[in-house]
C-alpha cells in the first residue's frame, strides 16, 4: 500500500508532515510518498538529524503550493505543479493508493473532484468526519462540502455513510439519521421533509437503516452511527461540538488546579481524563474523508502535527483496505433503476 501526503500543505509542513510521515511508515509498514519541494523536504529530514531517506519514505518532488487565499476553483488550471494537484494526479494515474492533504479544504475538495473524479453516479461529494459519541463514534455527512443540497442530495449522502460504517468502521447495520430541529416526521423545511421520504424508501428497499430524524442534543449520546445533514447544517453542529469540547477541557482544568483537595482529585482521575481528552482529540481522529471520490482522500486539520499525520495515515489505510467503491456503485445503481422505473 502506498499512501501520498502533501508535504506542503497544513500550518506546520513540511516539518510536522514529515515527522508523521516517518512515525507512520515506522507503526504501520506503509510506504509514504511526499509530495512537494524535493529540497525543502530533504530540509526538514536534515532537522530530524537524518541524512538519506528513511525506511518506506519516497519523494515525489512538486515546485509549487497550493496557497489558502487561491480561489478553490481554479487550483488544477493554476496551480498545476502544486503538491495538491501533483499528488492528486498521482493518486488518478494509480501511483498511489491513498491521498492525504492538510492544505485548503475547497481547493482539495474540488481538485479531487475535477482530477480523481466522482464515483460513477454520486452527484456531490461530501465530508464527512467522525464525531465522538457516547457508545464510540458517529459519522457526519456532509459538514460544509455543500451548504445547499436537495433531497437527492441527502439521500446519496447517506448511502456514502452507511457504505463507509459497513466497509471501514465494521459496523453491520449502521443506524442514519437524518438532523432535524424535532424527531417528528413533520419537522424541519422542505429539505428535511423531502429527503425523510427518499429515506424511508431507501429504508424499504434495504439500502439503509433509517432511524428517523435526530436532534443535535442525541447525536453525541450515541443515537445513530450516521448523521445525514446539509453542509450549512452539519457544519454548525460539528462546530458546536468543537466548541463545547474546548469549554468543557477548560472547565476541568480550572477545576482540577483549584486547590489541594482538587488537584489529589485530578491525580486519581488521570487515566479517566486521559481517556477523555483522547477521545476529544482531533489528532487522534486524524482528518475527515472526502466521501463519493473515486479512490480515498483524506483532508487533514490545517494545524496537523506529527501525531495527527500519523493518525490520518492510519486512516487513509482503513480506507483503502474497505475498497467500498464497489459496494457504493451498486447501491447507487439500485437507485437509479428504481428512479428509472418511477419515471416510466
Amino acid at each position: 500500500m502506498r499512501i501520498l501526503i502533501d508535504a506542503m500543505g497544513g500550518d506546520h509542513a513540511p516539518d510536522a508532515i514529515v515527522q508523521g510521515a516517518i512515525d507512520a511508515a515506522k507503526e504501520f509498514g506503509v510506504q509514504i510518498v511526499l509530495v512537494g519541494r524535493g529540497e525543502t523536504i530533504l530540509k526538514s529530514l536534515g532537522n530530524l538529524g537524518m541524512d538519506t531517506l528513511p525506511k518506506g519514505i519516497e519523494i515525489a518532488n512538486a515546485d509549487d503550493v497550493v496557497d489558502m487565499h487561491d480561489d478553490p476553483a481554479s487550483v488544477v488550471r493554476t496551480r498545476k505543479e502544486s503538491s495538491m494537484v501533483v499528488g492528486l494526479r498521482m493518486l488518478a494515474e494509480g501511483a498511489g493508493d491513498a491521498f492525504i492533504s492538510a492544505g485548503s479544504t475547497g481547493a482539495l475538495l474540488s481538485a479531487a473532484t475535477l482530477i480523481v473524479k466522482r464515483v460513477k453516479g454520486i452527484r456531490r461529494a461530501a465530508m464527512c468526519p467522525e464525531i465522538p459519541t457516547e457508545t464510540g463514534s458517529a459519522l457526519l455527512i456532509d459538514c460544509g462540502a455543500n451548504a445547499e443540497c436537495t433531497p437527492e442530495f441527502l439521500l446519496q449522502f447517506a448511502l456514502l455513510g452507511s457504505v463507509y460504517a459497513r466497509k471501514a468502521q465494521k459496523k453491520e447495520n449502521p443506524k442514519v439519521g437524518l438532523l432535524n430541529i424535532g424527531t417528528e416526521d413533520s419537522k424541519g423545511t422542505q429539505l428535511q421533509k423531502d429527503a425523510y421520504v427518499l429515506l424511508q424508501q431507501a429504508d424499504a428497499e434495504g439500502l439503509i437503516q433509517f432511524a428517523g430524524n435526530v436532534e443535535a442534543r442525541d447525536v453525541p449520546l450515541g443515537a445513530v452511527d450516521v448523521v445525514v445533514a446539509d453542509g450549512f447544517s452539519g457544519n454548525v453542529l460539528l462546530k458546536t461540538i468543537e466548541g463545547t469540547a474546548t469549554f468543557m477541557n477548560h472547565m476541568l482544568k480550572g477545576m482540577f488546579k483549584k486547590n489541594l483537595l482538587t488537584k489529589v482529585a485530578a491525580l486519581i482521575c488521570k487515566d479517566g481524563l486521559g481517556a477523555f481528552k483522547r477521545k476529544l482529540d482531533y489528532r487522534e481522529v486524524g482528518g475527515t474523508m472526502l466521501l463519493g471520490i473515486s479512490k480515498p482522500v483524506v483532508k487533514a486539520h490545517g494545524s496537523s502535527d506529527a501525531r495527527a499525520i500519523r493518525s490520518a495515515v492510519r486512516k487513509a489505510m482503513e480506507a483503502v483496505s474497505a475498497n467500498m467503491t464497489e459496494a457504493l456503485q451498486s447501491d447507487v445503481q439500485k437507485l437509479a433503476k428504481r428512479d428509472k422505473k418511477e419515471v416510466e
